[in-house]
């Protein structure tokens, strides 16, 4: 990959990262999309909790996106495929705008969440979203009701709910803001299947950011104007930090390049486990770095959330043709969280302090 014969010489560092990227192995792709999606999420978390503003964070993620996507289609070759895409008014305003609105609404309830929610409650709640996409899927008629999938999809919702019953800090508000963040994205989903793929056009999550990002930031900067904005202190931004912001910014976009070369890399299949393992590992991360109290029916619940998942997204037949290398990663995941929680619990909360100072713990502990 070579920068366009229009722009040769302008930016030579940055015309050698698509060569260089194709070197790099597939486990180091996955990786490199496992760090990038799980500092984004804990970095915006503690951004959120120090600055005290969401969808003003947002607005400066988009407005970002937007610059960086516009030079980057005018001096690397990351966005040519854009020009796969015959774009007109009439395709704009049907495809892109509505598209663009429905994602805005998904990024702003997602990121208000954190206000309210931990984030391992959170990512038990997204193991729902496959269940959003489904319940969207059939009311378009894109797919057809099917009862073994419908089977599955109550194991995912007990499992989400039996998290939901065991989560200490519960609160509606914040569960609200996830459901409607989950269901904004499901219709923006299929919307694309919709829209985008009935014009034959396929975009890849950069192309998409390109088109995407500036009807975001005009809607989120809006919806600012009448929540935020009146309440907003420039003092806010200061002590957050500016290069604290602009580094946030920059690994948001990270992710999005990562997410490219991924998909160009591997299949649905690897990107489905990974994207398993990866939410499981940022619910230990995320114990560990803010000491969340997580609750073993909250961990058995989140296993059976993500045990239908996996057999949503794959199915019997390639489960079974993984054969039990694959499938004994997944229990080794599992058991590592529910390993983690109990650990946690012991060592952290009061009443786990309490267990381990009682005469009869002491007194077995001695015994070996």
């Amino acid at each position: 990959m070579t920068v366009s014969n229009y722009n040769r010489g302008l930016v030579p560092m940055i015309e050698a990262v698509p060569a260089l990227m194709k070197n790099i192995p597939i486990w180091a792709h996955i990786i490199n999309w496992m760090f990038f999606s799980n500092v984004t999420i804990i970095f915006n978390k503690w951004l959120i909790d120090t600055a005290g503003f969401t969808i003003i964070l947002t607005c400066w993620h988009l407005v970002y996106a937007t610059i960086a996507t516009q030079i980057l289609a005018r001096t690397t070759s990351l966005l040519d495929s854009r020009r796969n895409f015959p774009i007109t008014g009439r395709l704009y305003l049907r495809t892109i705008l509505p598209i663009g609105l429905l994602y805005s609404g998904s990024l702003i309830c997602s990121n208000v969440v954190y206000l309210y929610l931990s984030v391992p409650f959170i990512q038990m709640l997204k193991a729902a979203s496959p269940v959003a996409v489904l319940f969207a899927s059939w009311s378009w008629g894109v797919a057809e009701p099917n009862l073994s999938k419908f089977i599955n999809v109550l194991v995912i919702v007990l499992g989400v709910a039996i998290s939901s019953f065991g989560e200490i800090s519960f609160s509606w508000t914040g569960f609200f803001f996830q459901i409607g963040g989950t269901s904004f994205e499901a219709v923006r989903v299929v919307m694309i299947q919709v829209m985008l793929s009935g014009e034959g056009l396929n975009m890849d999550p950069l192309v998409s950011l390109y088109y995407y990002a500036p009807v975001c930031a005009i809607m989120n900067f809006l919806i600012a104007v009448f929540t935020e904005l009146p309440n907003f202190k420039w003092e806010d931004a200061v002590n957050t930090g500016f290069g604290m912001l602009f580094l946030n910014a920059s690994i948001a976009l990270f992710l999005n390049v990562a997410s490219v070369f991924l998909i160009g890399k591997t299949s649905g299949l690897v990107m489905t486990l990974t994207g398993i393992f990866k939410s499981i590992l940022l619910v230990v991360v995320s114990v560990l770095i803010w000491s969340t109290k997580i609750t073993l029916l909250q961990t058995l619940g989140y296993a059976i959330a993500l045990g239908g998942l996996t057999y949503y997204s794959l199915g019997y037949d390639q489960l079974a043709s993984l054969g039990t290398a694959t499938l004994a990663w997944i229990m080794v995941g599992f058991s590592t969280l529910v390993a983690v929680i109990v650990v946690l619990e012991l060592t952290m909360s009061e009443k786990g302090r309490k267990i381990m100072s009682s005469p009869s713990w002491q007194a077995g502990q001695g015994s070996h």
